[in-house]
């Protein structure tokens, strides 16, 4: 029941949130504030995680494809990895253990300090004041890291590829994007949306509800952690599906 509970309780938060994300007011100075500070702090661990990845991409693929003797159709492997899958996930599990993390520490410690109670007591929306720039910061930083996180993908495949294999630059960029539809760049980015307003709401929920002092806080830092990276790798399944299941 208190599972149930706390769903309910999510739900509604949610709505909320959404509300003010709506009918305002609108605070563009801090979103911006916040938008440059997830990106800031998150941008060098989205390059240093997927920049190895795209080149773990580019040797096994080269291994396989060195047996049929297609090794040209490489970078049409990474192209399609990176922006379907490898970018969106990894840069969403980096922005919730950066960006997420950080945000449920800032709000949970403004509530133990009875911050947010002060700005209630003096007729100040907590929600669209503290919460919902917060959160939508979160879900357009995340598609901004996945445009990063696609050209370090493919930047680590190009030096496995070309400068360690010696495979020819030209026919990797020649083939880059021959099995690249249009549906797989605008997938990646709907993927990058639903896995940002997912750490963003789990993050603001959590850090805006805690109790228990300095320990609550320590603890709602790790729930978004493990809870946002939990439900978006299952909620990538359903999102590939839906987008890519029907594709040839």
């Amino acid at each position: 029941m208190e599972t149930i509970a706390q769903l309910g309780k999510f739900g509604m938060f949610t709505l909320a949130v959404c509300w003010r994300l709506v009918v305002g007011p609108h605070n563009l100075a801090d979103l911006t504030r916040f938008i440059w500070t997830i990106v800031t702090r998150c941008i060098a661990p989205v390059v240093a995680v997927i920049f190895p990845f795209g080149m773990v991409v580019a040797l096994q693929g080269l291994t396989i494809f060195a047996l049929f003797g297609a090794e040209r159709l490489l970078a049409s492997l990474v192209s399609v990895t990176v922006i379907r899958e490898l970018s969106p996930v990894l840069s969403a599990v980096l922005v919730a253990a950066q960006g997420g993390s950080s945000v449920a520490a800032e709000l949970g410690a403004m509530r133990i300090k009875e911050e947010l109670d002060a700005t209630e007591v003096m007729a100040v929306d907590g929600l669209a004041y503290h919460v919902a720039p917060r959160a939508l910061a979160i879900v357009i930083a995340c598609p901004l890291l996945h445009l990063v996180g696609c050209v370090a993908g493919v930047g680590g495949a190009f030096f496995t590829a070309v400068v360690l294999k010696g495979e020819r630059a030209g026919i990797f960029w020649a083939e880059l994007f021959f099995l690249t539809e249009f549906s797989d760049i605008w997938g990646g980015f709907i993927k990058s949306l639903v896995f940002g307003a997912i750490i963003g709401l789990v993050s603001c929920y959590l850090g805006y509800t805690t109790t228990g002092g300095a320990a609550g806080v320590g603890l709602a830092v790790n729930r978004t952690v493990v809870w946002t990276v939990t439900i978006f790798i299952v909620t990538n399944y359903f999102l590939t599906s839906a987008l890519f299941g029907g594709l040839g």
